[in-house]
């Protein structure tokens, strides 16, 4: 029975059920959407909402340490730091949307694409580059 269950589950074992939704995690916040079943968009969705309500509010050094507790790749890390903290500083929560797409073709399973919402634009600053110094001159003095 099914009785004031809150979470959903995946059928896998404790350790690829954690590995599985860690690496679907590090792909939504890489890619900002993912096509998937519905039980995992299901599944993954309140983890997006946790990590970045989670660098909202902690200092950032230990923000970035809890994430990479959890994300797989540095970049989705530097992402949500960089870039989601600022989209969603006006939003609390309710960060993805699943939106239906149909059956898989091989089981009929439901596919959702899980998005992350629109949230205020951020322009991503470039990185300074260097700039070309003088052209130096040569010391030698050509040959007549």
């Amino acid at each position: 029975m099914r009785h004031r269950l809150s979470r959903h589950r995946l059928s896998l074992k404790p350790a690829h059920g954690r590995m599985f939704k860690r690496n679907l995690l590090t792909s939504l916040l890489l890619y900002e959407q993912i096509r998937t079943t519905k039980r995992r968009a299901q599944v993954v969705a309140p983890m997006v909402d946790t990590m970045i309500a989670m660098a909202k509010t902690t200092a950032p050094y230990n923000a970035i340490r809890q994430i990479n507790r959890v994300v797989t790749d540095k970049n989705a890390s530097r992402k949500i730091m960089e870039v989601y903290v600022k989209r969603f500083a006006a939003i609390p929560s309710g960060l993805t949307r699943i939106v239906p797409v149909g059956a898989r073709q091989g089981d009929g399973a439901p596919l959702v694409d899980l998005m992350l919402v629109e949230g205020v634009p951020v322009a991503v600053e470039p990185k300074a580059s260097k700039k070309p110094d003088a052209v130096k001159k040569s010391r030698s003095t050509p040959k007549q």
